[in-house]
């Protein structure tokens, strides 16, 4: 019998406010353990919760880009588990009455798009983290950094539509464009911005019966979670073939083993004993401030692919290497305002603009797209040429220098004097006769050895598509 996997994944995405869910502590990354914690975060008696209204309005931009009914009114709940860096013993999130519901996003795998639903969107607040020390012996010791407890939290639930591991990635990939191009998170899985809990079960192909789930938990990593989701495919398949049964368990993936590994029994929601948060008052939000936040979302990774194929006439290619990140689109679409064409903008962001940048570091970039515009000019004008282009583009993008007065200083203009050309061109034909001899008796490679010789003897100063005119015009006679 042929199986099929049946996954959903919960995406947490950690979401970019300077201060956090319900106090003003600062959510920065990085901080001294537990400086950015306050009697609030800290689950002191007799404190009180206020909400940030900064993370209602990212909620919506999400509901909104991801095609979700936004809720009139909406509830936060208390999620009840005893858990060492979880200070108050109860987390506040949303159960039965979420912000965001009935969404959806279209992916590509496989060659083929497909459209995941999304149950919900609720927002919630984090825990902190445990930091251990030392080997798990009597010398063992852990400590509680709660800097993370009670930063805003946005989860996305997805329904059970996605098919295979490929599709899983496809689908993570495509929430992190959204979220990042939103400006509402910073996907950095590695920091854990952005993770997610995979929930996967098998079923005979083409039956519409779910079989019984695992939890995967905390997967950082688009190639960890196809990794995990594969491996736990397989195992499950086995179980079932070998007449055994899936238990309903949470598992973690071990990256170094490429393996799952049981952790703990399934929670249900009724193990969490939910009620409404007593402290925080049903959130209303009304039609007006829906329909302005939606009139403040952004240009789409998607739209602006769209853009740039359709009215750019870029190939589908340029166009997805462009929109990566929204940084790179930016400087792109900043030197096409600048003047260059489009290809020619593309080609010089793709090429040397993004090899520069992967040495060493956006942040190291001081050339601007004005100046790589005018760069491009002056290679369309024949100022200068491609290769002494590449030497001022670097030049410029290390120190912010203008590039007329680079080109000037290093004597990189390019030489268009016919005469002068032609006197170079003689000198080199005088000087090679044999070369010039098996030419004229057909071998036509020999004339790049001869342009070469050319630009060599000015250079590389020499305008190329002169010297070939005139050493074809002197070769002909």
């Amino acid at each position: 019998m042929e199986y099929e996997p049946v996954i959903g994944l919960e995406v947490h995405a950690q979401l970019k406010t300077d201060s956090k869910l319900f106090c003003g502590c600062s959510t920065r990354f990085g901080k001294e353990p537990n400086a950015n914690t306050c009697p609030v975060c800290l689950g002191m008696p007799g404190v009180l919760p206020v909400l940030n209204r900064k993370v209602v309005q990212y909620t919506v931009m999400m509901g909104l880009a991801t095609n979700c009914r936004i809720a009139g009114e909406s509830i936060f709940a208390r999620k009840n588990y005893f858990y060492p860096d979880l200070p108050k013993g109860y987390q506040i999130s949303q159960y039965e009455a979420p912000i965001c519901e009935d969404g959806w996003v279209e992916i590509k795998a496989n060659g083929e798009a497909r459209r995941i639903g999304i149950t919900r969107i609720h927002m919630e607040e984090d825990a902190g983290k445990l930091v251990h020390e030392g080997a798990f012996d009597s010398s063992h010791s852990s400590f509680v950094d709660l800097n993370r407890a009670c930063v805003p939290l946005m989860e996305i639930v997805s329904e059970p539509d996605i098919r295979s591991p490929e599709e899983a990635g496809a689908y993570m990939r495509k929430l992190r464009d959204i979220v990042i191009y939103l400006g509402i998170c910073d996907g950095n899985m590695e920091e854990g911005s952005l993770r997610c809990d995979a929930n996967i079960s098998i079923r005979p192909r083409g039956s519409d019966t779910f079989g019984t789930r695992a939890e995967i938990k905390n997967m950082n990593s688009f190639r960890f979670l196809q990794a995990a989701l594969e491996y736990e495919f397989e195992r499950q398949v086995d179980l079932i073939r070998d007449d055994g049964h899936v238990v309903q368990e949470t598992r973690l993936f071990d990256s170094n083993r490429g393996v799952t590994s049981s952790m703990r029994s399934k929670e249900e929601a009724h193990d969490y004993r939910y009620f409404p948060e007593p402290d925080l008052v049903p959130l209303r939000i009304g039609p007006d401030w829906v329909e302005q936040v939606r009139q403040s979302l952004p240009e789409s990774r998607d739209e602006k692919i769209g853009r740039y194929v359709g009215e750019m006439k870029l190939s589908e290619y340029d166009a997805q290497v462009l929109t990566s990140d929204p940084v790179t689109a930016r400087f792109f679409e900043n030197v096409v305002r600048g003047g260059a064409k489009p290809k020619a903008a593309s080609n010089w962001v793709m090429g040397e603009f993004m090899r520069l940048v992967k040495e060493a570091g956006v942040e190291a970039a001081k050339i601007t797209p004005e100046q790589v515009a005018h760069i491009i000019m002056l290679v369309e004008t024949q100022a200068i040429s491609g290769s002494a282009a590449k030497a001022v583009f670097e030049q410029v993008f290390d120190t912010g220098q203008d590039p007329d007065r680079v080109v000037k200083e290093q004597g990189l203009a390019q030489v268009s004097d016919e005469g002068a050309i032609r006197e170079e061109v003689q000198r080199v034909l005088d000087d090679h006769p044999d070369d010039v001899a098996r030419f004229r008796a057909g071998k036509q490679k020999v004339l790049g050895f001869l342009v070469g010789q050319v630009m060599k003897a000015t250079k590389g100063k020499a305008n190329p598509k002169l010297v070939n005119e005139i050493l074809r015009e002197l070769l002909s006679k």
